[in-house]
């Protein structure tokens, strides 16, 4: 009964703000942030001829090595020999540099 009642009053809720021409819904959407950190062991830049440039930088750290593509020229935010920590927004055709962190 009290399930009932609760579709209810959901149902008379959602009429009355119908009524008034106007619904707002909010919530949090995952922007698609990630990360990764380690000691920059490699940073090469390369551009092309229409204009678009990629920056792709590898980071090592536990015995592994992670290969990271970034639009642009993002060189100065990963100096080589040195432990960082990259903020990064995935996207096409390749991720967005959002913050790095020295270590």
């Amino acid at each position: 009964m009290n399930r009932l009642l609760s579709v209810a009053f959901v149902i008379a809720f959602l009429l009355t703000t119908v009524s008034c021409g106007d619904i707002f819904v909010r919530g949090a959407i995952n922007p698609g942030t990630q990360s990764a950190n380690g000691v920059v062991s490699i940073v090469q830049f390369s551009a092309d001829s229409g204009g678009g440039s990629i920056t792709i930088i590898t980071l090592t750290g536990s015995g592994l090595n992670h290969t990271l593509n970034f639009c642009g020229d993002q060189r100065a935010f990963f100096p080589v020999d040195r432990e960082v920590r990259g903020n990064f927004k995935a996207g096409t055709p390749c991720p967005s540099v959002l913050a790095v962190n020295l270590m």
